[in-house]
């Protein structure tokens, strides 16, 4: 397939999600062995949220009915990865880092629910590449627009990564608000606590048409992406405010 970054300038490839480096990773569309085990994997964790979290996921009819997307939600604990499924019943695909690899049981565990390994440090074309090819087989992926966990009540220096992957491969940005997972499994902490959960969804911002040229301009992907940081903000606030 076409290099994802082929049509970038330098300086716009360091604005791609810049926490990442990306393992070569099989992508494939999904087998119905894979969608299966997500499926019960993923009813399972809903179930358990349910008696813990009491979760909540409001919007959920604004979610694409049909064809990929790129999920954005705010980042504020390792829950989020989890509750991020909650938002549609199809396997979502999303980073992890490494490391979670290095014990086999977590590393298989997550690989059910649809993670693939990439590296911290280094933006990429590999992960750019990686991020496409899911999109291009059909399946949505999660994208954390922050990059990493953060701390506080306001959505800050976005990464352009979610952007530029729409914007690319012309699939709508969905940006989701979770309250209560920082309560619930704080940055550094290794226990989860009891505490109430929300996500709500937001109205899916849809990336323009194309000009033919296959170029993604910085311009496009900037706007997108300080459109995508109101748009998480105030579903994080709102989020915040019904977890509470």
């Amino acid at each position: 397939m076409p290099d994802p970054a082929a049509s970038l300038e330098p300086a716009e490839v360091a604005t791609a999600p810049a926490e990442v480096r990306a393992r070569a990773v099989d992508v494939h569309p999904p087998t119905r062995l894979e969608r299966a085990s997500y499926a019960i994997v993923r009813g399972l964790c809903l179930g358990l949220a349910k008696l813990l979290f009491r979760v909540e996921v409001r919007g959920t009819d604004k979610v694409p009915a049909s064809g990929p997307f790129v999920l954005a939600p705010v980042h504020r604990s390792n829950l989020d990865f989890l509750l991020a499924s909650f938002v549609a019943r199809p396997r979502m695909r999303y980073m992890g880092k490494a490391s979670i690899w290095n014990w086999a049981p977590l590393g298989w565990f997550v690989s059910l629910l649809g993670a693939f390994p990439v590296h911290r440090g280094t933006a990429d074309r590999e992960s750019l590449r990686t991020c496409l090819e899911i999109i291009e087989n059909g399946e949505s992926l999660v994208m954390f627009p922050e990059g990493t966990r953060r701390t506080g009540d306001e959505v800050t220096d976005l990464f352009d990564g979610p952007a530029y992957v729409a914007v690319r491969t012309g699939v709508p940005l969905v940006p989701v608000g979770i309250g209560g997972s920082a309560e619930a499994m704080p940055v550094g902490s290794k226990l989860i606590r009891p505490h109430k959960v929300v996500l709500v969804v937001g109205d899916p911002i849809l990336p323009p048409v194309g000009d033919g040229t296959g170029r993604v301009k910085r311009r496009v992907v900037r706007e997108m992406t300080e459109r995508l940081r109101d748009e998480v903000q105030a579903l994080y606030d709102e989020a915040r405010r019904l977890a509470h």
